[in-house]
């Protein structure tokens, strides 16, 4: 990231030497000033007056530079690390949830994108406070051996003194970081699954729940403010040490006579601007620290793989098949799968939709063989865990633009909740649209898949929390939208198994049956008691 913005980081490096050095030459400018105006040398006064005042025009050019590099590799960092994350999360798809908690991914946008700003930051003050330190030392050391020896072995000294609190602090930040991201994923459960708490009187217990890990990522915060504290208070406290040493040593000399008026001006001078970049130092101990933490988060996301990856042949058009089940989609077919168990029929829609590894054909040509983003093209996977998203609803549901939105809102059966809507399609909706009823965001979800009209669709349990009524109207008006389409439907309800072209029932991650709904009902008692829900017996 440092070496894609070389540039303004360079050039913030190169303004903020600039205002240190400026900052460190006034004192010497004005211990010069202060020996001509004793020694009553009014052209020697009023040149260093001179050079005053231009180091104080240089400091300030250079700091409202500086301050522009610093706010703009600042923004980048951290909007670059938002940008390179959410590529990330993008490119692995459903992998990122398997891998990571949501809590981790969201974290990086509140708090690590500052900690690596911060970072980024400190580079260029930091690497003119070290410059600064060193030219003063340099002067001082010409000036008096003795005061710039201590300068230039207090520094160090300083540095090493703070260094025993990092490695704790580090651990420390580590910790908190991780229960920081379990407390987000947390909250996230909390307010996604708040009506069913409620339905089930669930919302003390996980209130309680959510309590403790609240009290346990305070704990966490505790531990890394007690070295935080410290670490800060080095900051005062060891840069003010340094300086009363250099101030009552240069006191003495000039007592002694071995150093000016001018100089001892200088030398307090020297001692009081040195706060500011010792200071500055030690904070760039503590921001790098935090900085690498959150980088090495980040690291760790971008660092994924996806599970499922593509190759480069050419995107055939034809039947979808699953090897290992015997189940097949065809073109202009409306099929419809029906399973023995929920979880075999989601394996299936997985396979079909390239979400998990399988023997899956699409035209004869293995999925695994075809380029990811053409199958995600080609193959829309629909399921009742599709997020709805803040916007206008239009937006919402034409996600690629120019979807016939009119058409599949019709075909949802979902013109009431259009029509109750005060600005109808145009009407912002909130984030997961919560707004809606259950029933309402299926209708909605269904509507968004019918859309993008995809080759081939594959819908699961499309109808499920809707009402018998609705639900005959939506299988007979997804049947006319997909015409000429390859569509399939994951369901065990008879309304919608009835309006399929075609049925396969699935027992033991095999099709063990295929035909029409009602051929299957006379024929096969396993699917007969499935879809049925043993009322038949």
């Amino acid at each position: 990231m440092a070496r894609e913005q070389g540039r303004p980081l360079w050039l913030g490096i190169t303004y903020a030497l600039a205002w240190w050095v400026a900052q460190a030459l006034i004192p010497a400018a004005l211990g010069s000033g202060v020996n001509a105006l004793i020694a009553q040398d009014t052209r020697e006064l009023a040149k260093w007056s001179a050079v005053v005042f231009a180091l104080g025009v240089v400091q300030a050019v250079t700091g409202i530079l500086r301050h522009r590099c610093a706010v703009y590799t600042w923004l980048n960092a951290a909007y670059k690390t938002v940008q390179l994350t959410s590529r990330q999360a993008t490119r692995l798809g459903a992998t990122l949830p398997k891998r990571l908690s949501t809590g981790e991914v969201v974290s990086v946008g509140n708090s690590d994108i500052a900690h690596i700003g911060n970072a980024m930051d400190i580079i260029l003050r930091g690497s003119g406070a070290l410059v600064a330190v060193a030219v003063v030392t340099v002067i001082m050391l010409s000036a008096s051996l003795p005061l710039g020896l201590l300068v230039l072995v207090g520094v160090p000294v300083m540095a090493l003194a703070i260094t025993p609190l990092l490695k704790p602090l580090h651990r420390r930040q580590h910790a908190q970081r991780d229960l920081q991201g379990d407390l987000a994923t947390r909250a996230g459960d909390i307010v996604a699954g708040l009506r069913v708490l409620r339905g089930i009187g669930g919302e003390q217990v996980f209130a309680d729940r959510y309590r403790r890990e609240s009290q346990r990522t305070r704990g966490a915060g505790v531990r890394v403010a007690s070295v935080e504290s410290l670490l800060e208070g080095a900051q005062v406290l060891l840069p003010g040490l340094l300086i009363a040493a250099v101030t009552w040593l240069g006191a003495r000399f000039a007592l002694a006579g071995e150093l000016s008026a001018g100089q001892l001006v200088s030398f307090y001078g020297y001692a009081v601007f040195l706060i500011a970049p010792l200071r500055t130092l030690t904070e760039a101990a503590d921001r790098l620290t935090k900085g690498a933490v959150a980088a090495r988060r980040v690291v760790r996301i971008l660092s994924l793989e996806p599970e499922i990856t593509g190759g480069g042949a050419q995107l055939r058009h034809g039947d979808l098949r699953d090897e290992e089940s015997g189940v097949v989609v065809r073109e202009g077919v409306v099929t419809a799968l029906a399973a023995a168990t929920p979880e075999e029929a989601t394996a299936i829609a997985d396979r079909l939709g390239r979400y998990s590894g399988g023997r899956v054909t699409l035209g004869g040509v293995p999925t695994e063989e075809l380029p990811i983003d053409a199958v995600r093209a080609h193959i829309l996977v629909a399921d009742n865990a599709a997020a709805l998203f803040a916007g206008t609803l239009r937006a919402e549901l034409d996600v690629r633009g120019g979807g016939d939105v009119e058409a599949a809102v019709y075909a949802a059966c979902a013109e009431d909740i259009v029509d109750a809507l005060p600005d109808g399609l145009d009407t912002h909706v909130a984030e997961a649209g919560r707004e809606f009823s259950g029933g309402q965001q299926q209708r909605l979800r269904l509507a968004r898949a019918l859309t993008a009209d995809p080759e081939i669709l594959i819908l699961v349990e499309p109808t499920s929390a809707v009402d018998a009524h609705t639900e005959a109207r939506i299988a007979e008006r997804l049947a006319k939208a997909r015409a000429g389409r390859a569509t399939l439907v994951v369901t065990t309800s008879p309304l919608v198994l009835d309006r399929a072209d075609h049925v396969f029932y699935v027992e033991n991650e095999r099709a063990v049956a295929e035909g029409t709904h009602r051929e299957l009902l006379t024929t096969v008692t396993a699917y007969r008691s499935t879809v049925t829900r043993g009322e038949d017996r």
